[in-house]
């Protein structure tokens, strides 16, 4: 299920979250100038790529390498699928945490994406790179948030586009927690087969859990409830006798 937009309004400019995709679009930029001179995918990753492997031999190198991995990307699709998830939804949570409070939000739980692949598969020599993590607990937050709001999504199903059309609005509960309960039945297919596919299910498993049971410690304030996804009544409409009129009878 691909979302497209929300429909949540923000009051405050989201410079941060700009600032992030940014950031992830720089670093792929790079990365495809070293692809240029020569340097191959796998050697950045391994490089700059979180192996949890080497956590234990290397702890402080792990550190750093659980922030670097947050920003580096495999591919434009990867990029771009999760550029579109952070744009569509980190706005929101970005006007409900503040600035300083979200930044620091997103990369905790891009932390606590990478504890949880990596004590999940301690032996794993395949690097771990991305920000599925970070934008899964962004995702954690914005359904704890505003769990009704409206979001259009893809119609994933072509033969259904005859009736339904391209794209229909579903609440945000529904399009979110498809997300977390794929990435959940895959995580612990993984745990069976660690070496197989190359999607780090665990890690936005981890980010997902870490942003639903932190975001009401850096909320700012309760957030502005958006208007629920399905349509409003309108308000009943009351008419009043003009005193100064009279009908023919």
């Amino acid at each position: 299920m691909l979302p497209l937009r929300d429909h949540v309004p923000t009051r405050t400019f989201p410079f941060v979250n700009y600032a992030l995709i940014a950031a992830n679009v720089a670093a792929f930029l790079w990365e495809q100038s070293l692809g240029a001179l020569g340097v191959g995918q796998q050697q950045i990753a391994d490089a700059f790529g979180l192996v949890p492997a080497t956590v234990v031999q290397d702890p402080a190198h792990a550190v750093v390498s659980a922030f670097t991995a947050m920003f580096l990307h495999a591919s434009w699709l990867h990029l771009g699928g999760n550029m579109l998830f952070l744009w569509i939804f980190g706005d929101n949570v970005e006007d409900a945490l503040g600035h300083a409070k979200y930044l620091a939000f997103y990369l905790l739980a891009g932390v606590a994406a990478a504890v949880l692949q990596v004590t999940t598969g301690l032996d794993s020599l395949i690097p771990m790179v991305g920000a599925s993590g970070a934008i899964a607990g962004v995702l954690a937050a914005y359904v704890a948030l505003y769990p009704r709001a409206p979001v259009t999504v893809l119609n994933p199903i072509p033969v259904l586009w005859l009736f339904f059309g391209l794209f229909f609005t579903l609440p945000a509960w529904v399009v979110i927690g498809e997300f977390f309960v794929v990435n959940l039945l895959n995580g612990f297919g993984s745990l069976w087969l660690p070496e197989q596919g190359g999607v780090a299910f665990m890690a936005h498993v981890g980010g997902f859990v870490f942003g639903l049971a932190a975001v009401r410690l850096f909320l700012r304030a309760p957030p502005e409830r958006p208007r629920g996804w399905r349509r409003q009544v309108p308000p009943r409409i009351v008419q009043v006798e003009n005193p100064f009129y009279r009908s023919a009878r």
